[in-house]
Order: C-alpha cells, then structure tokens, then sequence
C-alpha cells in the first residue's frame, strides 16, 4: 500500500472515529436531557406534595384548636348549667339563716344547728367561689338591665330615681357571663 492510500486509510479512521465520538456525544446528551427533565418533574411532584402536607398540617391544627374550644365551651356550659341549678339551694340556705327566729338563736340546745348550717352556706359559698361564681352587687346600685331584673318600683324618698333600693334576689356571675340577673326592687 502506498503512502497515500495509507493516509487516505487513516483518515477515513479518524473521521470514523469522529464520528462515533460525536453520536456518542450525542447519544450521552439525549439521556442527559431526559435525566433532567425527568428530575424537574420529580422536583415539582416533591414540591407539591410537600406543599400538601404542609396545608393538612395546617388543617389538622385548626381542627384540633377547633375541638379544644368545643371542649372548653361544653365543660363551661355544664358548670354554667350545674350552677343554675344549684343556685336555689344557695338562697334557701340564705333565707333559713335569716329566718331562724331570735328564741332559737339564744337557746343554747339550737346554737349546733344554726352553726351547722351556716357553715354549710360559707362551705357552698366557697365551692361556689371556687369556680368563678360571684354574686352581683346589687343594693344601692344604679339599675344595670345587664346584671338587673326590675320586678317592681316603688316610690322612696331617700333615693334617686332607678337606683336598686331592695334585693329580692341574689344574682350571679360566672367569670364574665351572667348566669342570674338580680331580682331587685327600684325606685321611681
């Protein structure tokens, strides 16, 4: 083989080579494309999963603070209703310690008696107290329709007008709710 035909022989070999170095070139890119591609569209699934368990987190924690309240609320409403119920027991012990005549007071055989159940309207009170009840002042107040109840007026000289001149009945709070309005007596 002559020099020319061995030279034209290596760059045909050259160029062959070229050539498969290129469309290996080629051939690696086309994978490299589709890696990429395949890799932001996993990025964006990843992205908007986590975005959706970021908003059930969020949902979850407003349910859970939504059924907190709901709980609160139903054990204040029991209070509030065992209370309400409980609230006329408090004013019969109220009236037997005002009632119990003077005789019965001096008699020494009665004296456990009366302290008896004076002590158990101080230990209601107390109970009562515990939870957050507290009784509306009422007696020489101005008349207020939100702690109030005007079941009459009377004509009373020594007071002004719609100020509360007698209690009829004792009325209740329970933190910032009222749970009784005061029955009262005003004057005109």
């Amino acid at each position: 083989m002559t020099r020319k035909a061995s030279h034209h022989e290596e760059e045909i070999h050259e160029t062959k080579a070229e050539e498969r170095a290129a469309s290996q070139e080629v051939s690696a890119e086309a994978p490299v494309t589709g890696l990429e591609a395949e890799l932001d569209a996993q990025k964006q699934q990843v992205e908007k999963l986590r975005e959706e368990v970021v908003r059930r987190a969020a949902e979850f924690e407003n349910f859970r603070k939504q059924k907190e309240r709901e709980a609160a609320m139903a054990a204040s409403r029991s209070l509030e209703n065992t209370v309400r119920e409980l609230l006329p027991l408090l004013d019969d012990l109220k009236r037997l310690m005002h009632h119990i005549p003077a005789e019965l007071q001096a008699m020494p055989e009665a004296k456990p008696f009366v302290e008896g159940v004076e002590l158990i309207r101080k230990n209601f009170t107390g109970w009562l107290e515990s939870k957050g009840v507290k009784e509306i002042e009422a007696k020489g107040q101005k008349l207020d329709v939100n702690f109030h109840e005007a079941i009459t007026q009377i004509d009373h000289p020594e007071a002004e007008s719609d100020t509360v001149v007698e209690e009829y009945q004792a009325g209740y709070t329970l933190g910032d709710r009222v749970i009784r309005h005061a029955k009262v007596i005003v004057a005109r």
